[in-house]
């Protein structure tokens, strides 16, 4: 070995861990690649296959809404609720001077308290009177002088005790409690106003359970029954995908020939809320061969031995799409296909470039729906 080498190899003998040190670094350095995540197109599946579909605009509302007002007049010292607020039953929501209230039962206890002690003795007098008229010391008159004095204090004190009761019935309805759990949905009173018994001051519509409201030709009505499925769609709610179930038909037309249709809310998200415009779709007299949704053509991807096609249906919990077998294309509507088999009322499925995606692959909604 010559010289020269021998000096090389002892210069870079001690500069290899440094090198190896420098490469890693480097490797822990190197940027972690973040997951695409893919903005998809979404159709929500809504749309009955069959039958004569008509959607008519309707309203919705809570099922159970009371219109609150105090039992007594008086002036408002308190309210302690505002609009959107949950309540619970028997909370106490608003409260009257409650003054006027206290002073009302405090004269009728005093009332009812001299009353009795008139009726006690008008009962000790009868009764004397009457051992003595037993033993014939008394007249019959004085007898008969007492009886009626202690029948007007028996009727005296019965009225007392009346008073009584309706002057603290009264103090208890200073306080206005809730009918049951819910929401406040309207609030017409502020505090230091004179309100009148009956007067609307709150309004408190149930949590939860709602309704749709909507009018139909009276010449159409006959197509409904109670039971028969709707679809529920509102600009208020992107991707409402909500059903309900007619619960009530009207029995008289309105203005127009028009006839009150009441719909429950099936299957709807928690974002939906009374008040709210909707359009109510309606599906009259469907085959039974045509039973199923229609969905756009473009959201199937070709089908196997296993299926005639595949949708990739949008899990809003975990924010993927999952590859799912469909059956049906037997009738098509424009530009949509009917299914008849794998997907129901609400589904968010993919409706553009379903080539693209894959079983389990993380997405978002275009419009951040």
């Amino acid at each position: 070995m010559s010289s020269s080498k021998f000096h090389t190899r002892i210069l870079l003998a001690p500069l290899a861990p440094l090198v190896l040190f420098a490469l890693a670094a480097c490797e822990e350095e190197r940027p972690e690649i973040q997951e695409r995540i893919r903005a998809i197109k979404s159709y929500t599946v809504v749309e009955p296959a069959g039958g004569n579909v008509r959607r008519f605009s309707g309203k919705l509302t809570a099922a159970n809404s009371a219109a609150l007002s105090f039992a007594v007049s008086g002036t408002v010292a308190a309210v302690n609720v505002k609009i959107g607020d949950a309540v619970t039953r028997d909370q106490v929501l608003a409260r009257l001077d409650t003054e006027p209230f206290s002073l009302d039962v405090t004269a009728a206890q005093a009332q009812l308290d001299s009353d009795k002690a008139q009726f006690d003795n008008a009962k000790s007098d009868l009764e004397r009177k009457r051992d003595l008229h037993s033993k014939g010391w008394v007249a019959k008159a004085a007898l008969d002088q007492a009886t009626v004095a202690f029948d007007a204090s028996e009727g005296a004190l019965s009225l007392a005790r009346s008073r009584l009761g309706l002057a603290r019935r009264d103090l208890e309805n200073a306080s206005l409690k809730a009918p049951f759990d819910g929401v406040v949905s309207a609030r017409q009173v502020e505090p230091f106003v004179e309100v009148q018994k009956g007067q609307t001051v709150l309004q408190i519509d149930s949590k939860g359970v709602l309704e749709v409201d909507f009018s139909v030709p009276d010449t159409f009505v006959n197509r409904l029954s109670v039971g028969s499925p709707i679809t529920i769609a509102t600009t208020a709610v992107a991707g409402c995908g909500c059903s309900g179930r007619i619960t009530e038909i009207g029995t008289s037309a309105g203005a127009a020939n028009s006839v009150t249709v009441t719909a429950a809310v099936v299957d709807g998200p928690p974002s939906l809320l009374p008040g709210m415009a909707v359009e109510a779709g309606v599906t009259s007299s469907p085959n039974a061969e045509d039973r199923g949704f229609l969905i756009p053509l473009v959201a199937i991807a070709p089908g196997d031995e296993n299926a005639r096609g595949y949708v990739f249906r949008y899990d809003p919990a975990s924010m993927t799409v999952r590859r799912t077998p469909i059956q049906g294309g037997e009738a098509v509507r424009g530009n949509l296909i009917s299914v008849s088999e794998g997907l129901n009322t609400g589904d968010i499925i993919a409706s553009a470039g379903v080539s693209f995606l894959r079983d389990g692959q993380r997405v978002k909604l275009l419009g951040g729906q």
